[in-house]
């Protein structure tokens, strides 16, 4: 279990350095000695507050799961302006994207997702979301919950996940504009805009 760290600037410190560390190595590959190093502490402050590195990273991926939330806000209504501002938050903190994709990729190996996992209990919650708007009409109810929200959430970070196929010959901010674009009009044309009120079932 994670210490108390809000007022305390080591604490933050350690938090900082580690949110870089496994955004560029993931778990497996960080190292609390660099961590440590980067926050100007020790190993065993560091252990002082987490009691493994795991425990940091649990920690480190909550907060960074609910700054997403706060700033994306999730509303099955809108899921293409959903959409437009997962794209946006991605394209402007691609390292955060990579430190959400070392969390997927342990997800896939056999007895590492633990049942208080942030990422499991993120897509619950968003789920849980879903499927309520399914039940008030505002989403088709023949798809499952946890497909609109892997269809949707994959289509907005397409492009923060592929920054290399920007052409070179290109005005970057137009044609990344143009993107932008056509991720909305995609999951506007998969899930029409309901937010005036309830739609019909297909």
């Amino acid at each position: 279990m994670a210490a108390t760290i809000s007022t305390d600037s080591t604490g933050d410190r350690i938090v900082a350095a580690a949110t870089t560390e496994f955004a560029q190595h993931g778990v497996a590959g960080a190292r609390i000695e660099r961590i440590a190093k980067t926050a100007r502490t020790s190993k065993e402050r560091v252990y002082a507050y987490f009691r493994s590195k795991e425990a940091l990273y649990q920690h480190v991926l909550s907060r960074e799961l609910a700054t997403v939330a706060e700033a994306t806000r999730l509303d099955p209504r809108d899921l293409a302006g959903y959409a437009g501002r997962i794209h946006d938050y991605f394209m402007r903190y691609p390292e955060r994207l990579r430190l959400m994709t070392w969390g997927r990729m342990r997800q896939c190996l056999p007895g590492e997702v633990a049942l208080d996992d942030p990422i499991q209990r993120s897509v619950g919650y968003k789920i849980e979301l879903i499927r309520e708007a399914q039940r008030a009409g505002h989403l088709d109810p023949s798809w499952e919950p946890l497909d609109i929200l892997v269809f949707v959430n994959q289509i907005a970070m397409s492009w923060a996940d592929q920054p290399d196929l920007v052409p070179a010959d290109v005005d970057r901010a137009e044609f990344l504009a143009a993107r932008r674009a056509a991720v909305v009009t995609a999951v506007e044309r998969l899930f029409p805009s309901s937010a005036q009120g309830p739609i019909s079932s297909r």
